[in-house]
């Protein structure tokens, strides 16, 4: 069977269907107009001849009758069914052309889309064709086309195409003439004359558009090719023709394929219209796709090249950094390097464009298209709003961007760093201060939260309880973070190692800070604080983003803390995040931020660990921890604890989810008694596999050992001994906390080695998991990682060392064979409470 029309999937009905066996009839449905309907007919009909055979495709006399008619009426509008998609496409899509998009959020919105395919995408050298890159870059437009899109494509390398087509040619034609009267030694001597650009173009456009219609025919998607001058726009006549033609092929579901007509443009005229004016000349690619765009009203207009994308000096120079968005009238902040290595528009081109397409209510990315990691999404990217290239936008925002908020918040945690121990202790003192003495403004702030959350209905019940704030939370927030500014006094510049490298040559491993740390976390605003004083603590500077159900509790703590952090003039070393960035968007900001710590859900943690590509992440995706009761067990310990680790606060990381029990216990009092607590304690209970086989009406079975409920539910399952409880928490645990409960002390001892995981306790709660609760005074999370931090990571796991060698003038040469020199590697007594 032959798709004749090649309409993608989310069409309602084929046009036209053609069967291989010559004794079957064609079938169709009217989606389009008959005219229409009939040429593809007729067009399928010879693929088929070419294909099959003319025997196999003849169309049958009633078929041909009715084509003639067609072809002759025109429909009534209530039999074009095209009408459907527009509706579906604008329904999916609602945006009336005019302004900008202000954000790259919005991009999704994005429904007419001219991708720009610059001479360094298409080619991969002078001569010859990018087949791979163009393949990716074919495969996204059309999933976009295909989504209800309207894609359009400004492309170049018909020059390049020719170029190599001429080359072949005559480098044939010379070897065989040199082959009849030089002979074969002349070969090596053939030179390739430079060919004339026009020549090329000519020579080379139909060979580049039978490419792109065979890609887009592996993607069921027709292509058309337009080829335009600058005429095209500057005659009324032709520019309407163009702008019908255009909107006739959209229409038809067709991806048009543009390209300057090379084989005849005359060379570019001088450029007036770039500084503002209501034309513009079509003297590059780059010029073409704006024309094309405002002329089109499309959305979004990008612009793939070799770069990265808009840089505010020459890519590769010193201190080169890349623009995200970019701003009219921000031009003359940046300097222009030189021109790709094909094409003739380079940088400066491409944004004088793109600030005209800008204006004429067209958002425009310029992105890099040449990228062997990147090209195979980096459309889809960009159109899903991810922070790649750079983004025209006119609306600035009204406080910094991301990276200028890191860099501010680099700068200010180095001053923050080199404070005294004394003085780092009274910012967090403030702060516990603080929390005390603005009370009714913080739980005046955290009641608009609630109430927005319990009335939007979209978060969970878990959510909302770690949402809400009290009084007594504040106060052990304050209580916890005095205790943290008291223990912090020897952190950062303490002397881990001291060794005398040789005579008059010593060498120190000290502490120092990680750098800028990036905390994202959701809902549980009481995080805001404690990481603030850790990061205070430990001299590191702190990246913010929390979720925005808790906007205006976060907006009140962060001020707080930037008032603690102004008593020694480093209130910008801590920096709340509060634009539009997504997660992702920041996990990739590698270059700035050094270590990420995710604070909330399972997948949030899971997400950021997915996108985090060069930047360490510390946490844990899960908290599933288990409570194993032994046959050896105390009954009133083990109802306490049982009941502490899930009815405490089960929406902690780590409350109780899975209870093991010696299958020894199972129809006795203490099963009974747990039994009858849960159930007090509403606590909804699932059956495991082993535990429902005892049971002749046992509760709801569960889906997976390895669920973290975060509210009163739990898994409750047999195990044979303790290990058994072993095997199983290593086979369906997470790694962060598990607790034995028994009288054994042997048992318990074997319990306590084997598990491994970040906590392991003996007859208490699991919820003792916890960084206050352990001395730390706060925490930035509980990590199940196996290097540098492990459990609940508290100041330690925010520092990490540096090596200090002092010495006279020492060289390495001075220790050779010959030289008067020898290593000593003497440890050298460090004094309690030792800094470099």
């Amino acid at each position: 069977m032959i798709d004749t029309c090649r309409f993608p999937t989310y069409f309602p009905l084929r046009v036209a269907q053609l069967r291989r066996k010559p004794d079957q009839r064609v079938q169709w449905t009217w989606l389009v107009s008959p005219v229409t309907t009939c040429l593809l007919l007729r067009r399928a009909a010879s693929v088929c001849g070419l294909l099959f055979g003319p025997s196999r495709c003849e169309l049958s006399s009633g078929v041909t009758a009715m084509l003639a008619r067609l072809a002759l009426c025109s429909p009534s509008p209530s039999r074009i069914r095209l009408s459907n998609v527009r509706a579906y496409a604008q329904s999916k899509f609602p945006r009336p052309h005019g302004k900008s998009l202000a954000h790259r959020s919005e991009l999704k919105k994005a429904k007419r889309i001219v991708v720009k395919l610059g001479s360094a995408v298409v080619t991969r050298d002078e001569c010859g064709l990018a087949l791979g890159r163009l393949a990716s870059i074919v495969e996204q437009v059309a999933m976009l086309q295909n989504q209800g899109r309207e894609m359009m494509i400004v492309t170049s390398g018909a020059v390049a195409f020719g170029k190599q087509r001429l080359r072949h040619e005559i480098l044939l034609s010379q070897s065989v003439r040199q082959a009849l009267h030089s002979g074969q030694n002349q070969l090596k001597e053939m030179s390739v004359p430079v060919f004339e650009a026009r020549a090329c173009a000519a020579a080379g456009q139909s060979g580049l558009m039978a490419l792109y219609e065979a890609m887009f025919t592996q993607y069921s998607t027709c292509t058309a090719q337009i080829l335009v001058t600058n005429l095209d726009f500057y005659d009324e006549q032709k520019r309407r023709n163009l702008n019908s033609t255009l909107h006739e092929l959209l229409r038809m579901n067709i991806v048009p394929i543009i390209n300057t007509n090379d084989a005849v443009v005359p060379p570019p005229v001088p450029n007036s219209d770039l500084q503002g004016g209501n034309v513009i000349s079509i003297k590059d690619n780059d010029s073409l796709a704006a024309r094309l765009a405002v002329e089109m009203k499309a959305d979004l207009l990008i612009a793939l090249s070799d770069v990265e994308g808009l840089y505010d000096r020459p890519p590769g120079t010193d201190d080169a950094k890349l623009i995200d968005i970019f701003y009219p009238g921000d031009q003359q902040s940046i300097t222009y390097g030189s021109k790709s290595r094909v094409g003739i528009g380079g940088m400066e081109a491409k944004v004088k464009a793109a600030l005209w397409a800008l204006q004429g209510g067209t958002s425009v990315v310029i992105a890099n298209g040449t990228h062997p990691k990147i090209t195979g999404h980096v459309i889809s990217d960009i159109v899903e709003g991810k922070k790649v290239g750079t983004f025209f936008s006119e609306v600035k925002p009204a406080g910094p961007t991301v990276e200028q908020q890191t860099e501010m918040a680099r700068h200010a945690g180095r001053a923050l760093a080199s404070l005294d121990p004394e003085q780092r202790g009274e910012i967090i003192c403030s702060l516990a201060d603080l929390l005390t003495e603005k009370k009714d403004e913080i739980l005046s702030a955290n009641k608009r939260d609630m109430e927005l959350a319990t009335s939007s209905g979209r978060l969970s019940q878990p959510l909302i309880d770690r949402l809400s704030l009290s009084s007594s939370k504040l106060n052990s927030l304050a209580i916890g973070l005095r205790q943290l500014a008291v223990s912090s006094r020897d952190s950062v510049g303490r002397v881990l190692r001291r060794t005398r490298v040789a005579n008059n040559l010593e060498l120190e491993q000290i502490t120092v800070p990680i750098g800028v740390l990036l905390v994202i976390f959701e809902s549980r605003p009481d995080c805001l604080p404690q990481v603030s004083a850790l990061a205070i603590a430990s001299g590191n500077a702190l990246l913010l983003k929390g979720g925005k159900e808790a906007s205006n509790t976060n907006r009140i703590l962060h001020q707080l803390a930037q008032e603690a952090l102004s008593i020694h003039g480093v209130a910008d070393a801590i920096q709340l995040v509060s634009t539009r960035e997504e997660v992702e968007d920041l996990c990739r900001l590698d270059k700035l931020i050094d270590l990420i710590i995710p604070r909330g859900s399972s997948q949030l943690v899971k997400d950021i660990q997915r996108a985090a590509k060069g930047i360490p992440v510390l946490g844990h995706s899960e908290g599933v921890c288990h409570v194993y009761i032994d046959n050896d067990a105390s009954i009133d310990r083990a109802i306490d604890i049982v009941r502490d680790s899930k009815c405490d606060y089960p929406a902690a990381c780590n409350a109780m989810e899975t209870l093991l029990i010696h299958r020894d216990l199972l129809r006795t009092p203490i099963f009974d008694q747990i039994i009858d607590m849960l159930r007090t304690e509403q606590v909804k209970i699932h059956a495991g596999p082993r535990f429902a086989s005892h049971l002749t009406f046992s509760p709801s079975e569960v889906k997976s050992l390895r669920t973290e409920y975060g509210d009163l539910e739990c898994c409750i399952e047999v195990v044979d001994s303790m290990q058994d409880a072993v095997d199983h928490i290593h086979k369906y645990g997470s790694s962060h906390t598990d607790v034995i409960v028994t009288e054994n002390e042997e048992k318990a001892e074997q319990f306590l080695q084997q598990v491994d995981s970040a906590c392991v306790f003996w007859n208490s709660s699991s919820r003792f998991a916890d960084g206050y609760r352990f001395g730390l005074g706060a925490e930035v999370g509980i990590s199940t990682a196996r290097i540098h931090a492990r459990g609940p990571v508290g100041l330690e796991g925010l520092l990490t060392t540096k090596w200090v060698l002092r010495g006279e003038g020492h060289t390495v040469a001075d220790f050779s064979e010959q030289g008067s020199m020898k290593y000593l590697h003497e440890n050298i007594p460090i004094p309690s409470g030792g800094f470099s």
